[in-house]
């Protein structure tokens, strides 16, 4: 099992979650975050005066997956979240030791 993070622009969300439900995906956790990266910051004018947005809005996707279904995700998650500009996103996956499902106590791939 593995704990995949996508972190990807709002405006996507929706067709990634798409393209992830077409994979056999049937649960996410989604997180509005803010970070930058190459993008560093921009300079905008608000009531005349020039400040420094060093933070861009994204949206942290986390998915719990099973093995075989790794690189299907990561696919899908690339195939509907890139556009080409800087921004895009990255995707970081990290084994998972044990997943447990609190309500059955279902444990594992069952728990998925």
């Amino acid at each position: 099992m593995k704990l995949i993070e996508a972190i990807i622009r709002p405006s996507k969300l929706d067709e990634v979650k798409d393209a992830l439900r077409e994979v056999g995906i049937q649960g996410m956790t989604i997180t509005e975050v803010k970070g930058f990266g190459r993008t560093g910051g921009r300079v905008e004018v608000y009531r005349g005066s020039a400040y420094v947005v060093d933070f861009r809005p994204k949206v942290k996707i986390e998915i719990a997956a099973p093995d075989d279904l790794v690189m299907a995700v990561l696919h899908a998650i690339e195939k509907t979240a890139k556009t080409g500009k800087i921004g895009d996103g990255k995707l970081f996956v990290r084994a998972l030791g044990e997943v447990l499902r609190i309500r059955t106590g279902e444990r594992g791939n069952d728990a998925l």
